[in-house]
């Protein structure tokens, strides 16, 4: 151990760097300094070569003299390397290196390597000190703390061959920093200074799959729940959110965050702040949400955070939904509640009026989502969801028009009785008729063609087709078989095959380019096989329909025979069919 008289010596190197005057003018000299610092390797735990050690640190002073600047670090480096090492002056030590001027000759003297084992100190001091002088010197350039701490590793052998050749932020998971961040977050839970280097160093690796996969393995969910719950202040609460925001990301420790409790914390800050205009409660009134959502797309974890219609964001969504913070009321994905549909549809009615468009565009995408299960769909129609959504349609704001119309094919996917509800409405079926000839937004103009092919899908009556066929909307639905997008391209054939069986009268040809669109489609070569084949059934469905187009569809003859020798064998075997029904043959 380093007496007394040892760091006598060794706090002139403090005065020589702090006042910037060298104690000597001796000149600088390579041989001498090598031959005391080779004394100091062989004697630095020998207590009877003490004045020898004393001899060798005077020398190393007299040749450091001219360069005091730096090669002061690389002695204090060097004792601390070579000695046991005493605490006090340690902590001493850590605490001088932490001013703004001392950060550059710290990195260029490489000080990190000799500071990174401190941090395996068992006392909560020294973890203190260190952190905060890693924390300092490394402040702005994580790439260099990263490097050190992988060379540090490598040194001790605990790292794998050809490190230098992988990303450094994996490297620091392979070899268990976040046991050891873990650990710490656990056993000095109620140290403030330990746990908010603690929290920055998570932050940093958060990020990564590998981190996210070697948390979920650890208890650090309810370690973090317990750090949101006792954050007093912003600053706390922000570099909080921001881990679990981006271990939110991981489906198993979501549910781990739920399981240790974290909505309920989150109901309590947003309960506590909803009625602050602080730009401060702002902020942490958009994180708590934003943290919510994420929550709520797990499937696990969402049912977790239901809890069967029990659970603490259940019961304050309506709440939130009433509050007059905005941010509470945009919040969409965690508003996929069933119970609250008419508080949404009362808080839509109500932003029609004065015309808060975020608002309008927030519920509209929660009744949407909501609007996709199955058993959802039969509760929202008996809610009445479908003639109150419509007072929304003297919107002239794309955005609310794109969703509205989103919420209502969701409606009708599977739902007859919705389905009827909507093709038997004059004054919807005009509306939309009239977006379908705007062409001002492509994302209005494609729901809104989607819409009108799931009306005549879902429900396959007289009655609709009519409404559709005089609100002229088959037209559009012609133009929409030669759509960019396949998907729009299937469900506009299909539509229409459907309508075609029900009613041919429909497609006049002075007024449908039907024909005309289905030799096009079959004649283009890049047309998919699944739209080549459901234009043939189309033509098929037209041709047992009669004899109406009978002869314009003959000319579709060469494109059909020319799909037999097609890659995709339905498409072959659906163009044997088309040419055997075309040519009168009965079908094998």
């Amino acid at each position: 151990m380093v007496n007394h008289r040892h760091w006598k010596e060794i706090s002139k190197v403090f005065c020589i760097f702090h006042t910037g005057s060298p104690l000597f003018s001796i000149p600088f000299c390579l041989e001498n300094l090598s031959q005391h610092l080779e004394c100091l390797g062989l004697c630095g735990g020998d207590m009877d070569a003490e004045e020898q050690i004393l001899e060798s640190l005077n020398g190393i002073l007299l040749a450091l003299a001219k360069d005091i600047l730096f090669h002061g670090y690389q002695l204090l480096v060097l004792q601390l390397q070579l000695f046991d090492f005493n605490m006090a002056k340690t902590q001493q030590f850590l605490s001088f290196i932490c001013a703004e001027e001392m950060k550059k000759p710290c990195i260029e003297a490489d000080l990190i390597l000799t500071l990174i084992p401190l941090l395996e100190s068992t006392d909560q001091e020294m973890l203190l000190h260190a952190g905060r002088a890693i924390g300092h010197i490394c402040y702005g350039n994580r790439k260099y703390l990263v490097e050190r701490i992988l060379l540090f590793l490598a040194v001790r052998h605990y790292f794998i061959r050809h490190y230098y050749e992988r990303d450094l932020q994996e490297e620091l998971v392979k070899v268990g920093v976040i046991t050891s961040l873990v650990r710490i977050l656990t056993d000095y839970a109620e140290s403030e200074s330990l746990v908010h280097v603690d929290l920055l160093a998570l932050c940093n690796l958060a990020d990564l799959d590998t981190a996210k996969e070697a948390l979920s393995k650890t208890k650090v969910a309810e370690q973090l729940v317990k750090q949101l719950r006792r954050a007093e202040n912003h600053e706390r609460l922000e570099i909080v959110f921001e881990v679990l925001q981006a271990l939110a990301e991981n489906d198993a420790l979501k549910v781990q965050l739920v399981e240790a409790g974290v909505q309920e914390v989150l109901s309590e800050i947003l309960l506590r702040l909803q009625g602050s205009s602080q730009a401060e409660a702002t902020c942490i009134v958009k994180a708590a949400s934003d943290l919510i959502v994420s929550l709520l797309l797990g499937d696990k974890s969402m049912l977790k955070i239901s809890a069967k219609g029990c659970g603490v964001i259940h019961h304050n969504v309506g709440t939130w939904l009433a509050s007059k913070h905005m941010q509470l009321q945009r919040q969409k994905n965690w508003l996929l509640l069933v119970g609250v549909i008419h508080q949404l549809l009362s808080l839509l009615e109500k932003h029609v009026e004065s015309g808060d468009v975020s608002v309008q565009h927030a519920a509209l995408s929660a009744l949407r989502n909501l609007a996709i299960p199955v058993v959802n769909k039969v509760q929202m129609l008996e809610e009445g969801v479908e003639e109150r959504i419509q007072a929304l349609l003297r919107s002239e704001m794309p955005p609310v028009q794109f969703k509205l119309l989103g919420t209502l094919r969701m409606l009708a996917d599977g739902q007859a009785d919705a389905a009827k509800i909507l093709g038997k409405d004059p004054m919807l079926l005009n509306r939309l008729v009239q977006w379908c000839n705007a062409n001002d937004h492509a994302g209005v103009h494609g729901e809104v063609n989607r819409l009108l092919a799931s009306i005549l899908q879902h429900n396959r009556s007289q009655e609709v087709v009519k409404a559709i066929q005089e609100a002229q909307g088959v037209k559009h639905l012609v133009s929409m078989t030669t759509s960019e997008h396949v998907t729009m391209q299937n469900e506009a054939l299909n539509a229409l095959a459907i309508a075609s069986a029900i009613n041919l009268g429909i497609f006049l040809p002075k007024e449908s380019q039907l024909v005309q669109s289905l030799h096009k489609l079959l004649q283009d070569e890049n047309t998919s096989p699944e739209v080549k084949y459901n234009s043939m059934g189309l033509l098929c469905s037209l041709l047992n329909s009669g004899n109406y187009f009978k002869q314009s569809l003959m000319k579709g003859q060469l494109f059909v025979m020319k799909t037999q020798v097609h890659s995709n064998a339905n498409v072959v075997k659906e163009a044997v069919t088309t040419l055997q029904i075309l040519r009168g043959e009965p079908p094998h």
